[in-house]
């Protein structure tokens, strides 16, 4: 046998004989796809063998905790210790204090903008649900519309430099959205989809709305309101399959409750099943 070929026969056998022993990822069965939670912190998202979590900007403020020195050092000190990610920041307090009303909306854009770079976050949430809602009756309100639009675009060059994605997460269709993402026109700016609010909340079909936005969506949102997710699994079945069609890869993130008042046990029951959706 020519030795060259010898020679990478015998490492090709040595990679797999010590890949056969080296223990399994928690993400192996899902390639491309991790799984994290908004509802646990960083040690109970490892004991329930999640892979990260999504933290809070804070309450409505001037300057926003997230934007504290102090508390990115607290989360540093975190993921250091449990060895997981924050894979994003979310801005629920703009449900009630809008981005297309409050004046400081612009400024907290920026702040999270730049925890976000400190803590190698790639991805913010802009919420727009409650006062913040961009919609009524499926019928966008376009004054508000029109706002967001310019305030999106005008802190996109920041995001795309800070190599972070604001990912707007609302109530709109998968046409209303494109309409704003195409409105912006940033790759900074996409969408954090959330199955449920789009599948339960609107009536909208998922799965088609997945496949019209690929490549548009930089983050996902499961939850199953008071139950399980495993308790309504032909819904997740389907979505699972869209999602897996436009070969997302990127975080799913667990918006998940705890029927059990067990936070671990029940993030893992939850995480376990969306795996397995993607196995």
């Amino acid at each position: 046998m020519d030795p060259t070929r010898r020679a990478f026969i015998q490492a090709a056998s040595s990679a797999l004989a010590t890949a056969a022993l080296w223990p399994k990822a928690a993400h192996a069965a899902s390639p491309g796809i991790t799984f994290g939670s908004c509802v646990v912190g960083l040690d109970a998202a490892k004991q329930a063998g999640l892979d990260g979590v999504e933290v809070g900007a804070g309450t409505e403020a001037d300057e926003l905790s997230i934007a504290k020195a102090e508390t990115r050092a607290k989360y540093k000190t975190q993921m250091a210790a449990t060895g997981l990610p924050v894979c994003s920041i979310m801005m629920g307090l703009l449900n009630n204090f809008p981005l297309a009303t409050d004046p400081r909306g612009p400024a907290w854009l920026t702040q999270c903008i730049d925890a976000a770079k400190d803590l190698r976050i790639p991805t913010i949430l802009v919420a727009f649900f409650g006062k913040g809602d961009l919609q009524s009756d499926k019928k966008i309100k376009e004054p508000e519309f029109a706002t967001v639009v310019q305030r999106l675009k005008a802190a996109a060059p920041q995001a795309q430099a800070a190599g972070v994605t604001l990912a707007v997460e609302n109530l709109l269709s998968a046409e209303q959205n494109l309409r704003l993402l195409d409105a912006v026109g940033s790759d900074a700016i996409r969408l954090y989809y959330d199955v449920f609010n789009i599948g339960k909340s609107m009536g909208y079909d998922v799965p088609a709305e997945i496949l019209r936005l690929k490549g548009r969506i930089a983050q996902i949102h499961f939850k199953n309101g008071p139950k399980y997710l495993d308790e309504d699994k032909p819904f997740f079945e389907t979505a699972a399959a869209a999602i897996k069609a436009i070969d997302y890869r990127g975080w799913i993130v667990l918006e998940t409750s705890s029927p059990s008042k067990n936070g671990v046990a029940d993030a893992r029951r939850n995480g376990d099943f969306a795996r397995s959706l993607f196995a």
